[in-house]
C-alpha cells in the first residue's frame, strides 16, 4: 500500500514537472522567435503577435492537462 502511494506521488511529480519543463522551453523558444520575426518584419507584428498568443494558449493547455492528471492520481492515494 505504501509503495503504491509513493509511486503515485512520483507519477504526480513527473507529470507536473515534465509538463512544466516542456511548456516553459516551448514558450521561451516561441516568444524568442516571434520577437525576432517582429524585428525583421515590423509590418507583420500584429499577425505574428496573434499567432503567438494562440500558440501560447495551446501550450498552457498542455500544462493544465498535466495538472488534471496529477489531480486524478491524487484521488487514487486516498
Amino acid at each position: 500500500m505504501e509503495l503504491t502511494m509513493g509511486l503515485i506521488a512520483i507519477g504526480m511529480g513527473l507529470a507536473l514537472g515534465l509538463a512544466s519543463l516542456g511548456v516553459g522551453i516551448g514558450q521561451g523558444i516561441a516568444t524568442g522567435h516571434a520577437a525576432e520575426s517582429m524585428a525583421r518584419q515590423p509590418e507583420l507584428a500584429g499577425t505574428i503577435r496573434t499567432t503567438l498568443i494562440i500558440g501560447l494558449a495551446f501550450m498552457e493547455a498542455a500544462a493544465i492537462y498535466a495538472l488534471l492528471i496529477a489531480f486524478m492520481l491524487f484521488t487514487k492515494i486516498g
